[in-house]
C-alpha cells in the first residue's frame, strides 16, 4: 500500500471514531465523480484516485448518503445528477465533487463525459453536462450548497471548433460565475481563465489539499475553503490559486459539526486517613477493664444497678487542629472542602455527641460525606437499653460459684452493659473487619441499630 492510500486510511480511521457516536442535526448528502479515461481526449491519471479518497472522506464524517461514480459518459452523467436531485431534495447539506475535464464555451461552463465528441461548439449541449444543470439540481437544499470542480485543465480538444461559419477558441479553465444562488458555494480548482495540475503523487494538489482541511470539526467553511486555497498554492509554488463563488450568510457552516463537550468530572478525592488506617494512639479512647460478672442473686442478694457496670470512658485527648482554609478557597474547590470535612468526621467518630454531629450537619460542604454523618447521629442517638428487673428470689440450694458460672448464662443486663462498652471502643477505633467480628458475637439486640448505623457512616 502507497504511503498516500495508508495517510488516507488513517484520516479515514480517526475521523470515523471521532464522529461516529456526535450527533448531527443536519442531514448531508455527497455526489462524487471521477472521469479519467476520455476516449476523445487526454486521460488523467489522478482523479479516480481524487473521487475515491473525497468519497472515503465523506463517508467517514457521517454523511447520510454518498453517490460515488467513475468514468460516465454523457447519458450515465446526466442521470447520475438526475438522481442526486431527489436524493439531496430537503437536505441541509449537499456537496458535489467533480475531478476530470471541464471547458468553457460561450461563457458558459461544461463538465466533460469520457464519450464526448466536441467537433464544433454546436455539440456541446449534447456532448456535455453544463454547471448550471448541477446547481439547478441543488435548489432545494436548505443551509449550503457546495460544488468542488478540479476541472479546470488545459484544452482536453486541441483546434478550433466552428459554429455558423464563426470560429470559436476553446480555451482552458473555467470562466468565473457571474450569477450564483444564495446559500451556495461553487469552488474552483484554480481561477477561471487559469488551469490546475494533477500533481506529482498520488492525488492533485486541489484534492491533497481538500482531504487535509475541508472536514475540520467545527471549523467553517469558508475557512476550510482558504486553507485549501493556501495549501495549493504552497504546494504548486504560486503556479495555481484555488478561488470561490458564491455567498453565505453571516452564520458559522461547518461541513463537520464540532464534537460534543465532554463533560469534566471531578478528580477522585483520596480516601481521609481516618477510613483507611488505624488512628495514633495518642487520640484513641482509652477504657478500662471489662467490670467482673456480678455476684449471683441466689439467695435473695439484689442485683447491682446495670449502670454500675458500664465501663468508665476516659475523655478523648483531642486531635491537633486541622487548618481551615478560607470560605470562598474551599467552596472554590470541592475536593479541599471534602477533605476538611473528612478529617472533622474522623474526629467526631473517636468522639461522637448528639450536639456536635447536629452543628456538623448544619456546616458540612461535601455532599458524599452526609450518608455518614447522619447514619453516625443514628448510631449514638438510640436510648441505651435499660437493664431488665432482677428476677424472684428463689430458695434454690446454694452452688459453689464454679458450678453456677457454667450453670446459667449472662445475664441480659450484663450483656448489654458489656456490648456498650465494646461499641463505645469500636467507636473510637472503627474498621470493617472489627464491626463484622463484633456482629458476629453481639449477646445484646438492643445495640445491633447502633452497629448497624456505625458500620454506614464508615460507608461500608
Amino acid at each position: 500500500m502507497k504511503l498516500r492510500d495508508l495517510l488516507v486510511c488513517g484520516f479515514c480511521l480517526a475521523a470515523g471514531v471521532l464522529f461516529s457516536t456526535a450527533a448531527a442535526a443536519d442531514r448531508r448528502v455527497a455526489l462524487v465523480i471521477g472521469n479519467s479515461t476520455y476516449k476523445n481526449a487526454s486521460s488523467l491519471p489522478n482523479t479516480i484516485n481524487d473521487s475515491t479518497a473525497i468519497a472515503a472522506l465523506f463517508k467517514s464524517v457521517g454523511f447520510e448518503v454518498v453517490i460515488s461514480r467513475a468514468d460516465l459518459g454523457v447519458v450515465d452523467f446526466k442521470r447520475a445528477v438526475r438522481e442526486f436531485l431527489l436524493t439531496a431534495e430537503n437536505a441541509d447539506i449537499a456537496v458535489v465533487y467533480y475531478a476530470g475535464h471541464g471547458v468553457e464555451i460561450g461563457g458558459t461552463n461544461y463538465l466533460v463525459p469520457v464519450d464526448a465528441k466536441l467537433g464544433r461548439d454546436y455539440d456541446v449541449e449534447d456532448e456535455a453536462v453544463a454547471l448550471d444543470r448541477i446547481i439547478w439540481a441543488l435548489q432545494s437544499v436548505k443551509r449550503l450548497r457546495l460544488i468542488l470542480l478540479d476541472a479546470c485543465r488545459d484544452n482536453p480538444f486541441p483546434g478550433k471548433m466552428r459554429s455558423a461559419g464563426i470560429r470559436s477558441t476553446l480555451k482552458g479553465g473555467l470562466a468565473k460565475i457571474e450569477d450564483v444562488s444564495a446559500d451556495t458555494l461553487v469552488a474552483y480548482a484554480a481561477k477561471a481563465g487559469s488551469v490546475s495540475y494533477d500533481g506529482d503523487g498520488g492525488n492533485s494538489p486541489y484534492a491533497t489539499a481538500l482531504i487535509k482541511h475541508l472536514a475540520e470539526p467545527g471549523l467553517d467553511i469558508r475557512i476550510a475553503l482558504g486553507r485549501v486555497r493556501d495549501e495549493v498554492i504552497s504546494i504548486t509554488g504560486g503556479r495555481q490559486e484555488p478561488f470561490i463563488y458564491g455567498s453565505l450568510g453571516g452564520a458559522t457552516i461547518p461541513l463537520v459539526p464540532a464534537p460534543a463537550a465532554k463533560k469534566i468530572e471531578p478528580a477522585p478525592v483520596p480516601a481521609p486517613p481516618a477510613a483507611v488506617a488505624k488512628l495514633d494512639p495518642a487520640t484513641v479512647v482509652r477504657a478500662s477493664p471489662p467490670a467482673a460478672p456480678p455476684p449471683s442473686n441466689v439467695g435473695g442478694n439484689p442485683a447491682p444497678p446495670a449502670a454500675q457496670t458500664l465501663a468508665k470512658v476516659e475523655p478523648a485527648k483531642p486531635l491537633p487542629p486541622t487548618p481551615t482554609p478560607p470560605p470562598a478557597q474551599a467552596a472554590a474547590d470541592p475536593a479541599l472542602a471534602c477533605n476538611r470535612d473528612e478529617q472533622r468526621l474522623a474526629r467526631l467518630r473517636s468522639d461522637p455527641s448528639r450536639d456536635a454531629i447536629t452543628s456538623f450537619q448544619r456546616e458540612l460542604s461535601c455532599e458524599r460525606l452526609k450518608a455518614q454523618v447522619q447514619r453516625l447521629f443514628e448510631s449514638i442517638a438510640t436510648t441505651e437499653p435499660q437493664r431488665p428487673p432482677a428476677p424472684p428470689v428463689d430458695n434454690a440450694p446454694k452452688v459453689a460459684p464454679t458450678q453456677q458460672a457454667q450453670a446459667q448464662p449472662i445475664p441480659a443486663a450484663d450483656a448489654c452493659a458489656r456490648d456498650a462498652e465494646r461499641l463505645s471502643r469500636l467507636r473510637a477505633d472503627p474498621s470493617a473487619d472489627a464491626i463484622t467480628r463484633f456482629e458476629r458475637e453481639l449477646g445484646c439486640e438492643h445495640i445491633r441499630p447502633q452497629l448497624r448505623r456505625l458500620r454506614e457512616s464508615l460507608g461500608l
